[in-house]
């Protein structure tokens, strides 16, 4: 079944449920009208209950046309244009003014009494337009996630591919025939086929036999084409036959990685974190329901006054906002966000009824992304966060991580190493910090050029990352020096796993022009409890690893041992 539907239903009941307690709310909203009314005819100077009277018919409008209730939309529409009558007079115009539009004020109060009565005795609700969906693909099962089928008539090529590509954890399956290849993906489908494209005569070539695959499964698989030849129709005919990438011999292990890693990254995206900032709980929620259909996660504020205290706890990608609230209005808040450095780049839009193309301008002057309409549709609504939600991200990526290998970069490292210690000492849990060292990386570069020392680099990211856990944090230190934090794992343990991962970077063969070679790194360890303050883990690991380095290279030394 249609994941999308089976979720509507409950998003239904969902807004029902809202729309029902908005309806029930309004004799009270309607006697605070009431109220700031008075108070405007006891004193016409009184700024605050003019803008109160403001904010309550604009509150209703916009809330009312997210439930599709229309009329009343509309009503608190036609009180909202009578506020600003009185808004652009002179203190001193406006007890005219108001006595004047008296009886206008009390025919908007009795529509606005008579619809709500009528919509709580209406059951009925809109169907909720079905949300767009962000799947981003069939993702490869668990076991299959790593699977990789190579399919060469040149058998030594094809291993000495499979080689290396196990170094950096895939497994792959050697085929010589186009046939065993055809009958091993429809036993058992792989996260990736490398398929070459000559074979002798006879057999299929690798572009028709991966088109008859791919009708034959009926489910479209990463593939890769390979070949000696390197010409436009070669590459065409890979192409119409849903090759994603083409590579011509001889072939770059770490080329080829760079390439399958993005072709079948199954890691879940963390979801977008959306904090809604509305004093009006019932629209806050129908905002947070709608984003939540597509996976965001959001946290809803109703006192603007701890805004600072939850965006430091919750850490969100975007800030949705409501215009109008009564202790402090967006504009306000939005500053108040924009003053905290930490803040600054923060996406922050409004979503408000307001249609005065003016007010919206000053209201991106004070440093807003956007501002949405309300009623808005929830496509657009989903559309229009995940884009600058997204871009969030990207820039935030930018920033922590290092441009050549992708890894975090050392600042953020360092940071990072000071909260995992202070978590570790919390829960009474262990932690281990490794610096790793490539050897003689001068020799590589003098030797083969920056290009080759660039490609040891960027192997050796690649490898950390696939063969470390996801709650494990790698990062460059800068040059050729890494640094890996692993929570939760003892001294002896994580020099074991850094010993594993030193054995399969050593069996990595780079090229250099006509040239191969192999590279090495050597490391220290150093863990919490015996290092308590994150200075003391950095020194104890770096004197470590100057030991490995003093005693031959390519090894892992720990901190503490003679």
């Amino acid at each position: 079944m249609d994941p999308q539907k089976k979720r509507s239903p409950s998003l239904r009941d969902k807004i029902r449920r809202l729309r029902a307690t908005f309806v029930g709310k309004m004799p009270h909203v309607q006697e605070e009208i009431a109220t700031y009314l008075r108070r405007l005819k006891d004193d016409p100077t009184n700024e605050h209950a003019l803008a109160d009277l403001y904010r309550s018919f604009h509150s209703i409008k916009g809330t009312a046309a997210s439930f599709g209730l229309q009329a009343i939309s509309s009503a608190a529409g036609e009180g909202e244009v009578l506020v600003r009558q009185l808004q652009i007079l002179s203190q001193a115009q406006r007890g005219e003014e108001l006595q004047r539009l008296g009886e206008d004020f009390s025919d908007v109060q009795r529509k606005l009494a008579g619809l709500a009565a009528d919509a709580s005795a209406d059951e009925s609700l809109e169907p909720v337009p079905e949300s767009p969906s962000f799947d981003m693909g069939v993702v490869a099962s668990k076991n299959n996630r790593r699977k990789i089928y190579i399919c060469d008539d040149d058998a030594l090529q094809a291993e000495q591919l499979g080689e290396q590509l196990a170094c950096f954890g895939y497994s792959p399956s050697i085929f010589t025939e186009p046939e065993e290849l055809r009958a091993a993906a429809l036993s058992s489908q792989p996260a990736a086929i490398i398929m070459d494209i000559v074979f002798p005569a006879g057999a299929s070539t690798g572009t028709e036999l991966i088109s008859e695959l791919q009708r034959e499964i009926r489910v479209k698989m990463p593939v890769i084409f390979m070949s000696s030849r390197n010409d436009f129709d070669a590459r065409l005919n890979a192409v119409r036959a849903g090759g994603e990438a083409y590579f011509a011999k001889p072939i770059r292990a770490i080329d080829m990685v760079e390439t399958l890693d993005a072709m079948t990254n199954n890691r879940e995206p963390e979801p977008y974190r959306i904090l809604v900032v509305d004093d009006d709980p019932e629209v806050a929620s129908y905002h947070s329901f709608i984003l939540e259909q597509v996976g965001m996660t959001t946290r809803l504020l109703h006192e603007p006054e701890r805004v600072l205290e939850i965006l430091g706890e919750f850490k969100p990608d975007l800030v949705l906002m409501d215009m109008y609230m009564p202790a402090c209005s967006g504009r306000e808040l939005s500053q108040i966000i924009r003053q905290i450095p930490e803040f600054i780049s923060l996406p922050i839009v409004f979503l408000s009824s307001e249609t005065n193309k003016s007010k919206q301008v000053s209201a991106l002057r004070v440093g807003a992304e956007g501002f949405l309409t309300k009623p808005i549709q929830p496509e657009d609504l989903i559309s229009a966060v995940a884009i600058r939600a997204e871009r969030m991200r990207t820039l935030r990526s930018l920033m922590v991580r290092d441009g050549l290998t992708g890894l975090f970069n050392h600042s953020f490292m360092s940071q990072y190493l000071e909260t995992a210690l202070a978590s570790a000492q919390r829960d009474q849990a262990q932690l281990s910090f490794v610096m790793i060292d490539v050897d003689l990386f001068k020799s590589v570069n003098d030797t083969y050029g920056h290009p080759a020392g660039d490609q040891v680099l960027v192997a050796l990211a690649r490898l950390l990352q696939q063969r470390l856990r996801s709650s494990d944090m790698v990062g460059r230190y800068g040059g050729e020096e890494f640094a890996i934090i692993l929570p939760d794992t003892p001294i002896e343990t994580a020099r074991e796993i850094v010993d594993d991962l030193r054995e399969q970077f050593a069996a990595i063969r780079f090229q250099a022009g006509e040239h191969d070679f192999s590279s090495t790194f050597s490391a220290g360890v150093a863990s919490y409890p015996g290092c308590e303050r994150s200075e003391l883990l950095r020194e104890c690991a770096d004197q470590a690893l100057y030991r490995a380095k003093q005693s031959g290279r390519n090894r892992v030394c720990q901190a503490g041992e003679g």
